[in-house]
């Protein structure tokens, strides 16, 4: 394994099952993950969540491979293909099961990544209220996140070899 991409695997199972915890909407876990110094990982959980502000956050303090993951698991094409090359494979399957893909369920079920596949259920299960709050007659939809496409922007300049990657 290349341990100098970026991915979820490189956190232990313990912080894993706190980031499970936040993803769910359990804010003491939240809380311990800011307090036991993984703020990304709290700004992670809220990104999944629809939070700009996290996502902003993610993209401006060198996390910006949560931000793209978060992007992945909403089914975003590109930051799909961008975290398959940027990452390790789990990461890609993660979210690719976030949204129910059997194949990337069974393929982490094989390698026993059983954290994995809870994190992607709670975060399945948060999609899905989602997106039933924001299917209602009386829901205004106002396009994209301004200011966390500004944010990923900034981040590309930045990154002046991995640019183009992105883009792709």
């Amino acid at each position: 394994m290349n341990d100098s991409k970026p991915g979820l695997e490189h956190y232990d199972v313990k912080v894993l099952l706190a980031l499970t915890k936040s993803i769910a909407g359990r804010t003491d876990f939240f809380r311990w993950l800011v307090e036991g110094h993984y703020p990304e990982l709290a700004a992670f959980s809220n990104a999944i969540r629809g939070d700009e502000d996290a996502m902003v956050w993610l993209f401006q303090n060198q996390y910006a491979w949560l931000a793209i993951l978060s992007n992945a698991i909403d089914g975003e094409q590109k930051a799909r293909a961008w975290i398959s090359k940027a990452c390790q494979p789990v990461n890609i399957m993660f979210a690719l099961a976030c949204g129910e893909d059997h194949n990337a369920i069974r393929w982490l079920a094989e390698r026993k990544l059983d954290i994995f596949i809870m994190m992607a259920r709670e975060a399945h299960k948060f999609l899905e209220y989602q997106a039933a709050e924001n299917a209602g007659p009386y829901v205004m939809h106002f396009g994209g996140s301004y200011r966390a496409a500004e944010a990923m922007r900034e981040w590309m300049k930045s990154q002046q070899n991995d640019t183009e990657t992105i883009e792709k």
